[in-house]
């Protein structure tokens, strides 16, 4: 018989048990006679205090807390890509198939169907010296990912059999003998707890950056592989519309887009869009390489926390294979208003502003399992893990705990601003408040990979931007007329820079994505025109005249130009040329 408890209190999410006395911290129970999954998060002798991830209304004391000895575990094989799961990796679709539209309480279905055969392709023999994390064999999940099964980590021995085949993720498909003489099953199918980090040889330095397709990000705060990144802002600036652009456009092998508490129209968006939308690099559709978490604003709260480490989870499953990995949180501001309530109900020590004092502890284990890492396995292999997380502060205050708690640990900040949504300007981050501290590690790869040239363009038009900030408090107070034509030529540069390159149509089929080569040249075309005006200006040719060149209009068109037809903007640089030695040949 199953162990059991006896419900004593009810207060929300909360419940108390007693008679807990073999429970222990971070285990699984199923709470009341509906059975609800819950985690205990805090005991005191025989009494549990246990979280629960669904809605406790019409449960009280007396009823059974039964006991399941595991933890909290989200189970890894083939069947994860293409799927959406609610916060504690329970199929919606399987769900909706099975009892309707309404997600019921105490409903179950396995996270990976157990009756689809999958076909087995070995790459290690009978015979053959296997460690943890060695990849055994290979199963085409996808047209865009194939799945690795690995050795769990922990277990070491020898193959004594590995059979080709279609098997269900729980058949045996290899057996290995460790060096104590037991034998050990080894299915497709394998179950990890989400709150312990997936184990790695050596954590590595960035030196590659996640390629968003965002001029902004990619040119001015770039992502490195393996990096973190945080993007705070007010209600209505673009957050969302951001992170679905990065699980879009991003050059990661497998995206895991996870929503934490955000509105249920966010996620269907997502599910609506991206079966129809193509992979840049490959053509397929790209639910071919994303998992889909969906914890809604209407879902209990207590299950934000559950939906945060099962998404991190996953990830580093992927990376362990070697992937370059993405993972979207959105938005880690809901799971700490869980934690608050949470804290609140057990009657906890407040910190700042109502939110637990760990709240920073546990953000920053969170982005920390991040990383591109050298994986655990006898074979050289590297896979990488980027988070990016949306912070939604009230009313966009960037002093919000949950703000700072993230800024202390995450090396990219893109900082929204309501004042640029609200201009039409998106992506809606700014350019004077952002920063990267992945710069120095990424300098080498733009020299090499783009152009020698594009990092000293980017410094030159960052100066321009920051120069624009400063030249407009004085135009506030005397007008534009009243600058020099030098000043004038900045301000001018820097309307085209903030127009031309910075804005980005994410609805248009061209402009929504933009690659390093593209951003180079069109950044290129810009800061051209600028030093030939600048020369202009010196040899006497009036800012009315500059201000007025036909190739202007060509500039601000190039965003519109496909990546295939990318040699148009070089015919743009003499264009250039052309209207320079008009301009001059008039002047003389």
């Amino acid at each position: 018989m199953m162990d059991q408890g006896v419900i004593v209190k009810v207060s929300g999410p909360l419940v108390v048990a007693d008679e807990m006395s073999k429970a222990r911290m971070y285990d699984v129970v199923r709470v009341g006679e509906q059975r609800l999954v819950g985690e205990i998060i805090e005991l005191h002798g025989n009494m549990a205090s246990i979280q629960v991830y669904e809605e406790t209304s019409g449960i009280g004391p007396g009823e059974p807390v039964y006991l399941t000895g595991q933890p909290l575990s989200v189970e890894l094989g083939p069947g994860l890509i293409e799927s959406i799961y609610d916060g504690i990796q329970r199929p919606l679709d399987v769900i909706q198939r099975k009892v309707g539209d309404f997600l019921l309480r105490g409903v179950d279905a396995p996270s990976l169907p157990r009756e689809k055969r999958w076909m087995f392709k070995p790459l290690r023999k009978s015979g053959d010296k296997v460690t943890g994390g060695d990849i055994i064999g290979e199963v085409p999940e996808t047209e865009l990912v194939t799945q690795k099964i690995m050795v769990p980590p922990g277990l070491s021995g020898e193959i004594v059999s590995i059979e080709e085949g279609s098997f269900t993720v729980e058949e045996t498909v290899c057996v290995i003998r460790d060096g104590e003489g037991n034998s050990h099953d080894i299915a497709m199918l394998q179950r990890w707890p989400v709150r312990i980090p997936r184990p790695y040889k050596k954590k590595l330095v960035p030196l590659e950056p996640l390629i968003t397709g965002q001029r902004v990000i990619d040119t001015f705060f770039p992502v490195g592989k393996g990096g973190t990144a945080c993007v705070p802002g007010p209600f209505g600036s673009g957050k969302t519309v951001i992170q679905h652009q990065l699980a879009k456009w991003a050059d990661a092998d497998v995206i895991i887009d996870g929503g934490c508490g955000e509105r249920g129209n966010e996620m269907t968006d997502v599910l609506m869009e991206f079966p129809e939308l193509l992979d840049p690099r490959s053509g397929k559709p790209l639910m071919e390489r994303t998992v889909l978490i969906a914890n809604t604003s209407n879902m209990p709260v207590a299950a934000r926390e559950a939906s945060v480490y099962t998404g991190v989870t996953l990830g580093e499953y992927f990376r362990d294979m070697g992937y370059e990995v993405a993972l979207m949180a959105d938005s880690t501001s809901r799971w700490a208003e869980a934690m608050r309530e949470i804290s609140g109900r057990l009657e906890e020590m407040p910190g700042e502003e109502g939110y637990p004092a760990y709240l920073g502890t546990r953000i920053a284990e969170f982005y920390e399992r991040s990383g591109r890492v050298v994986c655990e396995s006898s074979e050289e292999r590297m896979g990488s893990l980027t988070t990016i997380g949306a912070v939604s502060p009230p009313g966009g205050d960037l002093s919000d705990p949950v703000v700072q708690a993230t800024l202390r640990v995450v090396k990219v900040f893109w900082s929204l601003e309501d004042k640029l949504a609200y201009q039409r300007h998106f992506p809606a981050i700014s350019w004077l408040n952002s920063y990267s501290l992945y710069h120095d590690n990424l300098m080498d790869y733009f020299r090499e990979e783009v152009h020698e040239d594009f990092v000293e363009l980017r410094q030159k038009a960052i100066r321009l931007l920051q120069q624009e900030a400063e030249l407009s408090e004085i135009v506030k107070l005397v007008g534009v007329d009243a600058l020099s034509p030098s000043d004038r030529l900045i301000l001018e540069t820097s309307r085209s820079l903030r127009e031309d390159f910075l804005h980005q149509n994410a609805f248009h089929e061209i402009d929504t994505y933009c690659s390093l080569k593209k951003c180079h040249l069109l950044l290129r075309l810009i800061m051209t025109l600028h030093e030939k005006s600048e020369q202009l200006l010196h040899e006497g040719v009036s800012f009315k005249e500059i201000q007025g060149m036909r190739v202007r209009e060509s500039i601000a068109r190039a965003r519109y130009v496909g990546e295939h037809s990318l040699d148009k903007m070089e015919e743009m640089q003499d264009e250039i040329e052309k209207e320079v030695r008009r301009l001059t040949d008039e002047g003389e």
